[in-house]
């Protein structure tokens, strides 16, 4: 949990992702890299990037929604991962994974689109051997926060931690994840949590190009540090 104040509802996610920034630069990662979920992660993940001193890139996911309910995230996918499935949800909805693989085929091209949009033909950094911070703007189901740590664990192949880092969360996500990643940093898990956009007083959806020039706000800021300095030189390819 957090060991700083906060006020909530925040700012922005600037103002949070400084706030979060705080709590991570003093836990002594190795060799971190940054991985943020787009599109809302970014803007949270570049003043963490910035303070850590580390080069940030993306994961891109994609939630799995109910079919004619796309806001009902019946699972979700990361790069390089498997689909994720709440067996439980599905259960009560009596439906099983094959029932949505239109869904996922759908999604995994929507993914496979931004992938190219926000990096091109760069593939991942490696992840073997680092810890590994993985960046959204906060938790309501934590779906496709799980998808992404399972993702990156895949990736590590058994070397390197993984820390999910959010501003703010629904308490029982939180417990859920933490039997997913090596940690869970969070600075709020107020009561009434209903959406994360409840939390911020100024919670604009971001776009494709939002994403891109935060990314070149990040990597302006990595090249321009001195030579010598924590994380100089670093690179997200």
């Amino acid at each position: 949990m957090s060991s700083i104040r906060v006020r909530l509802p925040f700012t922005d996610r600037a103002e949070a992702g400084a706030l979060l920034a705080e709590v991570l630069s003093g836990m002594g990662l190795e060799d971190p890299v940054v991985l943020a979920l787009p599109r809302g992660g970014v803007a949270v993940a570049v003043p963490v990037a910035g303070r850590l001193g580390v080069a940030l890139d993306v994961l891109v996911t994609r939630k799995i929604g109910y079919p004619g309910q796309p806001e009902l995230g019946v699972g979700a996918i990361a790069e390089g991962g498997e689909p994720v499935f709440d067996l439980q949800l599905l259960g009560r909805l009596t439906m099983e994974p094959r029932d949505v693989d239109w869904v996922v085929e759908r999604e995994r091209r929507e993914l496979v689109r931004r992938v190219r949009a926000y990096r091109g033909d760069r593939p991942l950094p490696g992840l073997g051997g680092r810890d590994v911070i993985v960046v959204d703007d906060g938790l309501a189901t934590g779906g496709t926060a799980r998808a992404a740590v399972r993702a990156v664990r895949a990736r590590q192949e058994g070397r390197g931690t993984v820390t999910l880092a959010v501003p703010v969360a629904a308490a029982d996500t939180v417990a859920l994840l933490r039997e997913e990643a090596d940690r869970v940093v969070v600075l709020a898990t107020p009561r009434g949590f209903r959406a994360v956009g409840q939390w911020y007083e100024r919670f604009d959806q971001l776009t494709d190009d939002d994403v891109l020039a935060l990314l070149a706000v990040a990597e302006a800021a990595q090249m321009s540090r001195p030579r010598g300095e924590p994380g100089a030189g670093t690179s997200g390819g």
